[in-house]
């Protein structure tokens, strides 16, 4: 009977983990279309949702260290309990930088012209929610093997995120009135690529779930 009320009690969090990953990967996803739609309205609420993104982390690290406590977990379902406590770590930087994001936004005057690498920054905001979104999965699959292939990916975050940084210089250079502007996007894309590193983060938790291993990948 124990039993069943622990193995319960690691679905919901299993479950609540997931949850807290599919509101902060929304989270990402509307702050980069409120930056490049210059949606000045959305940016506001994705700065007030942090808040519930927070709680949510909160939430699970109560659970965790609650479980820990007093049902006093070995092996395997510790491992699984210490994955969502660190992940959910990672989870919350996440939103952190998504909410980050939307205030970079709130830096740009409303009538201010278009640097014409938005289009690119879309693209580099897709590749870095598909990095989130696969880690997630890997994790609920409870796929190492997965993990350590997703990771592969952040090369080509990194690479897109140089490109769009020297056009973001070049239209600079070319416009001083806009050399404040184009600090703002850089600091985006310096967001952008630290969601995917949070993202990786989470792709090692998985590994250490089902080996055991503290790994960087």
């Amino acid at each position: 009977m124990l039993r069943t009320n622990f193995d319960e009690e690691l679905t919901k969090l299993h479950n609540q983990f997931y949850s807290m990953g599919t509101q902060v990967s929304a989270q990402l996803n509307r702050a980069v279309r409120a930056f490049v739609s210059r949606d000045y309205e959305m940016a506001d609420e994705i700065i007030e949702d942090d808040t519930k993104i927070n709680a949510l982390e909160v939430k699970l690290e109560t659970k965790s260290f609650e479980m820990i406590a007093l049902q006093q977990p070995v092996s395997g379902d510790l491992r699984t309990i210490i994955t969502v406590l660190k992940a959910s770590s990672d989870l919350e930087r996440v939103g952190d930088h998504a909410a980050s994001i939307a205030k970079t936004l709130k830096n740009i005057p409303e009538d201010a012209p278009l640097l014409g690498v938005e289009s690119d920054i879309s693209a580099m905001g897709e590749k870095v929610k598909m990095l989130l979104d696969a880690s997630l999965n890997a994790y609920i699959q409870g796929d190492d093997a997965r993990a350590r292939e997703i990771v592969k990916h952040d090369k080509e975050i990194d690479d897109l995120a140089d490109d769009i940084q020297r056009s973001v210089l070049v239209a600079m250079q070319e416009r001083q009135d806009q050399i404040e502007m184009g600090k703002d996007y850089i600091l985006t894309l310096m967001h952008l690529e630290r969601i995917g590193d949070f993202a990786k983060n989470v792709c090692e938790w998985v590994v250490y779930l089902k080996t055991g291993e503290l790994i960087e990948l």
